[in-house]
């Protein structure tokens, strides 16, 4: 069984929370209400400037640190050349190298293993087949492709973003 997306009609895997076409929600809570949060103008950012700059990579040992933009808190990846991103679910016998349940993933719409970031010459990132897919500087790429990442590219797993920072050698 699938969902139909309300807004764009694309058809949804059954589980999925956000359109992977759109990314309109797709699962109605009905208790939830939204508040307004009051902006000062140096704080939006206007259609056609560019975003703000990622902050540099941390001085650690780490090739590639992930920048958590709701947070601000930066992960090094070290120890290894491959990291399998998404969250912990109770029973779940594969669990991701980084979990991201803390940083409220789940109501973001990451999977349980959703990508991978491979660290080699360059840096690659790989959708495994999730749920509500991924997308590098909001294009969206094809599941188990590897897609190249530079410092400063946004990877939003769902609504999930986290920004890749790469040390400059």
């Amino acid at each position: 069984m699938s969902l139909v997306c309300p807004n764009c009609h694309s058809q949804e895997p059954e589980g999925t929370f956000y359109c992977s076409e759109c990314g309109t929600d797709l699962v109605e809570d009905g208790g939830l209400s939204t508040a307004t949060i009051r902006q000062t103008d140096s704080q939006i950012t206007r259609a056609g400037e560019a975003p703000v700059a990622p902050p540099p990579a941390p001085i650690t040992e780490a090739q590639v640190s992930l920048h958590i933009i709701r947070t601000g808190q930066i992960l090094p990846l070290v120890g290894r050349k491959q990291f399998t991103l998404g969250r912990i679910s109770q029973g779940q016998s594969i669990l991701p190298d980084i979990d991201l349940t803390p940083y409220d993933a789940y109501s973001q719409g990451v999977s349980r293993l959703h990508a991978t970031i491979k660290i080699g010459e360059d840096i690659r990132v790989e959708d495994l087949g999730s749920s509500n897919g991924t997308r590098i500087n909001n294009n969206k790429i094809g599941p188990h492709e590897d897609h190249l990442i530079n410092h400063g590219d946004v990877i939003s797993l769902g609504r999930f973003k986290i920004q890749a920072l790469v040390r400059q050698e």
